[in-house]
């Protein structure tokens, strides 16, 4: 939009020297417009991909400015020969046009040759970096992660082998969602995408989830690990992520399918720790999973517990 109106100012003043000038000031726009805000856990600033806080996510960013960047400088020359074109054999400078068809072997080969050039250019780093995301070898924490209508389960392998449980949308996020519940959503601390109990994993280890589902097609996804695959019933897929050691915090996401009336309300939320509070944190579910199933005392006459009592 910008270079069409520097293009109607260059008609109106006959200066088409002056379109390098509202090129540069295009260029700096983008890359304003562009640079990402990395404060705080999430990286993204809303108009562009975030940065993300993984090796792969970083590597996506890269590739994805790489092309953007090119499609740029194919735009400036493409929309700066027509706008000059356009200014300069204009009628009103007296130009005549020329109606013969003039064939060019050689411009043909040259407008071939520049995009295959181009094409390769892009073609490599991104076949590099999809062999990158399905290596998952020497993974050092795996977890299984269940899809269910509208909830995660993980289920913890290797270092936090035992921890399991189901992730699922905070409450007062599920209540302020529902019709007529009177509460305005902006009060509710990220609306929609918080949940109860978040995937915690430790900072600076390969983690590898084995993704599946008991019902519908689902996507676990979060866009600052660079992450996101589907979950299929039947069917095990594989994803990894590593993220860098001091970038502990909270991340989100969501399901990315539509995966049914609800399909909204299925956030991704992962809490990333440093590998000693990770230790502390398997330790702490593994002591409440043993505590859990320790069987109630006896009381004091011999008999069964209150419970049992009940059941019976």
């Amino acid at each position: 939009m910008r270079v069409t109106r520097a293009s109607a100012i260059d008609h109106r003043t006959s200066r088409p020297r002056g379109f390098p000038w509202a090129v540069a000031l295009f260029a700096a726009a983008l890359a304003a417009f562009c640079s990402p805000n990395v404060a705080g856990a999430n990286t993204s600033n809303g108009f562009n991909l975030p940065v993300g806080v993984t090796g792969l996510s970083q590597a996506m960013y890269a590739l994805h400015m790489e092309v953007f960047w090119i499609c740029v400088g194919i735009a400036v020359v493409v929309f700066g020969a027509m706008i000059y074109s356009l200014v300069k054999f204009r009628r009103s400078q007296g130009a005549v046009p020329d109606t013969a068809m003039v064939h060019s072997t050689q411009v043909e080969i040259i407008w071939t040759i520049i995009p295959v050039i181009i094409l390769v250019v892009m073609a490599v780093p991104a076949a590099d970096l999809i062999i990158k995301q399905e290596d998952t070898r020497n993974s050092e924490l795996s977890i299984r992660v269940t899809g269910y209508q509208w909830k995660w389960q993980y289920q913890y392998m290797d270092a936090g082998d035992g921890v399991s449980f189901f992730s699922t949308l905070k409450q007062d996020s599920n209540f302020a969602r529902q019709l007529d519940s009177g509460v305005d959503p902006e009060t509710v601390p990220n609306y929609l995408l918080d949940v109860d109990k978040p995937m915690v994993i430790p900072s600076g280890t390969k983690v590898r989830l084995l993704l599946t589902s008991m019902d519908v097609i689902h996507a676990w996804w979060v866009p600052d690990f660079g992450a996101k695959r589907s979950a299929v019933p039947g069917f095990v897929n594989e994803l990894w992520f590593k993220v860098d050691a001091g970038k502990e915090g909270v991340y989100r996401g969501q399901c990315a399918a539509l995966c049914g009336r609800d399909h909204g309300f299925m956030p991704v939320v992962v809490d990333v720790r440093t590998p000693d509070d990770f230790k502390k944190w398997v330790e702490e579910q593994k002591a409440a999973v043993k505590q859990a199933g320790t069987p109630a005392a006896p009381t004091a006459g011999g008999g069964p517990p209150p419970s049992a009592q009940v059941l019976n």
